[in-house]
């Protein structure tokens, strides 16, 4: 009896009811799973019918999961909780969350900076750490690059460049540009730019 493995991406009810292994973007991974005597299925997820989902991926045998840590405001915590579910009873999950926790995230490059590939990488592990560390750092090694923790698609990463150096710390101001595809670039005080940050680390 062929293996039994959900290939899982987000979507609507409407993509979940239509969605076939030929009509969408990993068509080419149905394919060569095929070409093994895989049966693979689609898995469109959302919130809105997440049991039903969570009961399809517990009579596969694997899961394979295709979902950015942030699509349309939506994160995966739901997500992350059913994959959790459905590990512990038997389908193997790539990637599980938990490994996704240590590796799909952006802290990886502060905890690695020192095997070669590494460079000037600091690690702001609170709002209040971040409000106290970075304009000193920003005044005395330029711009700099800021990364939210989990992300994608240049959701929360920012350019941000000194315009100006003045007496009063939040006078200072600064050039901001998120990588987002279409952002513009930004004009503001310092201090503005750090409370505006503190969303970041909500999580």
């Amino acid at each position: 009896m062929p293996h039994r493995i959900a290939i899982l991406w987000r979507g609507d009810r409407e993509a979940r009811r239509t969605a076939t292994p030929q009509n969408n973007r990993y068509h080419r991974i149905f394919e060569e799973l095929a070409v093994l005597d895989i049966h693979a299925e689609p898995a469109v997820f959302d919130e809105e019918f997440a049991d039903e989902v969570r009961e399809q991926l517990l009579a596969t045998d694997a899961v394979l999961v295709w979902v950015d840590p942030i699509s349309r405001g939506k994160t995966r915590t739901v997500l992350d909780a059913v994959l959790r579910d459905v590990a512990a009873r038997k389908p193997w999950i790539s990637a599980h969350p938990d490994v996704i926790v240590k590796m799909g995230v952006k802290e990886v490059l502060h905890r690695t900076k020192h095997l070669g590939w590494g460079t000037d990488t600091h690690l702001y592990r609170s709002a209040v750490d971040f409000r106290t560390a970075f304009p000193s750092r920003l005044q005395s090694a330029g711009p700099r690059v800021l990364k939210q923790n989990r992300g994608n698609d240049g959701q929360g990463v920012w350019k941000v460049e000194l315009l100006s150096k003045r007496a009063r710390e939040d006078a200072d101001m600064v050039s901001v540009l998120q990588a987002l595809r279409g952002s513009m670039p930004e004009e503001l005080p310092l201090a503005e730019f750090i409370t505006r940050s503190e969303v970041y680390f909500a999580n």
